[in-house]
């Protein structure tokens, strides 16, 4: 671009507060290649609009800079308004000013010098920018929901229900996540196994939804749209389409003495386990950290009293590629442990009920 046009925003005093949008203006029309530099109070309004029209008919622009907020919020407002005026919307750019600049520093000179070198930076990606066509890609209609949690499900269940094909991934051997560990859910103490059981089951049965549990993401490929990714199908050590879920193979396993995940360690569950009573699906997986057969070879209990034959030891880990057109991440979280940051405590006589920090502990 030989004819660039620089228009800097104020955004009210969101900007100019912090930067003399007047110098960074002036700055801006000693770049070379600039053909036209301007400042004004809100360029997003109309009459903002109208000036940038103007000065692209009236100064021959072939590129445009408009120094202002986020391109986030307004790259679209200025595109529209310079293509209205003749120009390759994709020949008009945005520099941060606000975000980057005006809302970070409180030391004026230095958030000016900033700015400048933003607006310098940006001519230049003007400069060398290019005209550019929308172009249209064929989309795959099928989305990746990410964990099975309460977000997870229902994320899963709307893509469902709008007639889309869905693939649900938990990494846990039933969904649920941490709403299934709650007994009842805030403001209205309703049950939360009474909301999450019928979703869960829905999720199972839906005919849109493919449900992978005890299952992880190892690898994504491809972009917006048209994704492919590997899916970590870990083994169970139980065959999913044998087993019934009569739950013999757990209340005959010898070792039945491993801290429970789900009850956060309160309670014990045997080598062969399901998380819980309504889990989904109601299919035991082998902990085989803990299991004895996996330790020394010597046991196989579970095997031997398993009618339908499920049990298989020998069962290795398998990998699947989906292909998705929309990914939804909904993974969870983990709880923040204050002994990682602990309080600190006042010093004698120093701190009143009003400002003192809570102690680390207390004696009742």
């Amino acid at each position: 671009m030989s004819r660039i046009g620089v228009f800097v925003c104020h955004c009210g005093e969101n900007i100019s507060r912090t930067v003399d949008v007047e110098q960074v203006a002036k700055a801006a029309g000693e770049i070379p290649g600039v053909a036209f530099s301007c400042d004004y109070k809100y360029m997003c309004s109309d009459p903002g609009q109208t000036l940038l029209k103007k000065a692209v008919a009236e100064h021959k622009l072939d590129g445009v800079l408009v120094a202002a907020c986020s391109p986030r919020m307004h790259e679209k407002t200025f595109r529209k308004a310079a293509e209205a005026a003749g120009l390759n919307p994709y020949l008009c750019e945005m520099a941060n000013i606000r975000e980057h600049c005006s809302w970070v520093h409180e030391d004026r000179d230095m958030a000016t010098a900033k700015a400048k070198d933003i607006v310098k930076l940006m001519v230049e990606r003007v400069r060398k920018g290019k005209s550019l066509a929308p172009i249209t890609v064929p989309v795959t209609k099928r989305a990746l929901v990410i964990g099975g949690g309460i977000a997870g499900i229902q994320a899963a269940l709307d893509i469902a229900d709008a007639g889309h094909k869905v693939v649900l991934v938990e990494r846990e051997p039933s969904i649920g996540g941490h709403m299934a560990q709650l007994s009842e859910t805030f403001p209205t103490l309703d049950c939360s196994q009474c909301i999450m059981t019928p979703k869960m089951v829905d999720v199972a049965n839906h005919p849109n939804i493919t449900l992978f549990t005890y299952s992880e993401i190892e690898k994504v490929d491809g972009y917006i749209g048209n994704f492919q990714v590997t899916v970590k199908h870990k083994a169970r050590s139980v065959d999913e389409s044998k087993c019934t879920g009569c739950g013999i193979c757990m209340t005959k396993c010898p070792k039945k003495k491993i801290p429970n995940e789900f009850d956060q360690g309160h309670g014990m569950r045997p080598a062969i386990y399901v998380p819980f009573p309504q889990a989904v699906p109601n299919t035991p997986v082998i902990d085989r950290e803990n299991c004895t057969m996996f330790q020394s070879g010597k046991c196989g209990v579970c095997a031997k009293v398993c009618g339908p034959g499920a049990v298989d030891y020998e069962q290795q880990d398998t990998f699947t590629v989906e292909d998705v057109g929309a990914i939804v991440v909904a993974t969870g979280f983990k709880l923040y442990t204050i002994d990682r940051k602990p309080e600190g405590v006042p010093s004698r006589g120093t701190a009143n009920s009003a400002t003192a920090p809570f102690p680390t502990s207390s004696t009742a």
